[in-house]
């Protein structure tokens, strides 16, 4: 492949484009207002697949937003990638804070700034790119499908059964995903572990109304006032989560992981000035990358009740309502975690409030062996682009689906991530280095031919 880098750089102007033809599209998957849109990028990806090569790429209706896949199949004989990447992205608000449209692709700074721009467009994108390499050089050394849907953002509540569904279609060696991200520009890493998730909504009724604060205050309980204590309690002053039987599963790794784990690179000073944090805050007993990478967490997404808008109302909310996540570890169950939570919150509210706990969705952790052929292909790759050996890392992210595909498919996963911390996925200027982007493209090509060589 001596000749990767100058057809990079020759189609680098095209490449950015058509990224660019993607993102304008506003595919939230999480409101129905952009339903529309979903099939407009559902429909984009189906014909950039057969651009780039696919010998057939079809749209392919569910219960919510639609799949797409594609396949180019050279050789029923020789290995089978799975590329997965998502189309539909995150919510913008709130927009007073970009300083750019976020469907508006822009390049600052050596940054593409949009919302999909890493999380998951750019990083897909990547594959398309190193996928019509290969094929249009005549260089492509094994079976190639996609697998690229649009529900990633809300959980995946669809592609359970279009797994089921298609369990010949989807037959492969080894699932190849780019949704996470490195350590560091200069240092590559191999994301080796995923936190499981389960993502709660949580309401809490008082009065019958809104009450007057002046003529009710001090008699009636206020439920936001309710809401705050009940949030308070669930984690204690040293970090842990107070809910019963919470950590029962939670595996302890030795001193001699933990120690191989605080090989990664790391640097705390910078981690807090980079989120303009005087000092970080977690489990007592465990560093940063382990409270993260190793531990369980529970946080509150967002909460909402009584008045917001500019400008004072005095009243007594009769509702309170609050998102909650809970990241959870490898051999930790979603459902039964919900369970415990659910039980727990209910447990503890005061009689003078009526309180629900609604599930919204979650899944289970994800650990990748490091002694595989597929994960020696990504090092390799990734060492051949960088100049370095990438190291291993657990991730705090959740990608719940990643379990799911060895459940039902009996296939693993190698996540060969480019992002980078300081890309603000999920939040307000999101952005991609365009180096990263191109040195994607650069590495994924190398995947296959160590990945196929290696399974010789």
């Amino acid at each position: 492949m001596h000749d990767l880098k100058d057809y990079l750089e020759k189609n680098k102007d095209r490449f950015l484009e058509e990224l660019f033809e993607l993102i304008r599209i506003p595919s939230i998957s999480s409101k129905d207002a952009h339903k529309e849109d979903m099939y407009k990028a559902a429909e984009w990806v189906k014909e950039s697949l057969l651009s780039k090569g696919a010998d057939k790429a079809e749209v392919c209706d569910t219960e919510g937003h639609p799949v797409v896949y594609g396949e180019k199949v050279i050789d029923p004989s020789l290995p089978t990638v799975i590329i997965y990447g998502h189309y539909d992205v995150q919510p913008v608000e709130p927009l007073e804070l970009w300083k750019s449209e976020p469907f508006a692709p822009e390049v600052r700074d050596g940054k593409i700034y949009a919302r999909g721009a890493d999380d998951d467009k750019g990083q897909m994108f990547m594959h398309f790119a190193a996928f019509e390499y290969l094929v249009s050089t005549n260089q492509l050394p094994c079976n190639v499908k996609f697998m690229i849907e649009g529900e990633e953002e809300i959980g995946s509540p669809s592609l359970g059964k279009f797994l089921e569904d298609n369990r010949e279609k989807l037959a492969g060696d080894v699932i190849l995903v780019s949704d996470t991200a490195m350590l560091g520009a200069d240092v590559p890493s191999i994301t080796t572990g995923l936190r499981g998730l389960s993502f709660c909504e949580v309401h809490v009724t008082g009065p019958n109304r809104d009450l007057h604060s002046g003529l009710y205050g001090g008699a009636v309980a206020n439920p936001v006032n309710v809401l705050c204590d009940m949030i308070s309690s669930l984690v204690d002053e040293n970090g842990r989560i107070t809910v019963k039987g919470f950590y029962d599963e939670v595996e302890e790794l030795s001193q001699e992981e933990r120690a191989e784990m605080a090989r990664a690179p790391f640097d705390e000073e910078a981690y807090k000035r980079s989120i303009d944090v005087k000092a970080l805050k977690g489990e007592k007993g465990y560093s940063t990358l382990e409270r993260t990478g190793i531990r369980p967490s529970l946080d509150v997404n967002g909460i909402w009740g009584g008045y917001t808008e500019k400008g004072a109302k005095t009243v007594l909310p009769s509702e309170a309502h609050a998102k909650i996540s809970m990241r959870l570890v490898p051999h930790q169950n979603s459902d039964k975690i919900t369970r415990l939570f659910r039980d727990h919150f209910l447990s503890i509210a005061p009689d003078y409030v009526k309180v629900e706990v609604e599930f919204l969705h979650g899944g289970e952790g994800y650990v990748s062996p490091t002694n595989t052929v597929e994960y020696q292909a990504a090092s390799k790759a990734y060492e051949k682009t960088y100049g370095i050996k990438p190291v291993p890392y657990r991730s705090g992210g959740s990608i719940p689906i990643i379990s799911m595909f060895e459940q039902i498919l009996g296939i693993k996963s190698i996540l060969m991530g480019f992002g980078l911390e300081s890309d603000a996925i999920h939040s307000p200027n999101e952005n991609y280095p365009l180096e990263q982007f191109f040195k994607g493209m650069e590495t994924i090509p190398h995947f296959y031919h160590y990945y196929v060589e290696g399974k010789k």
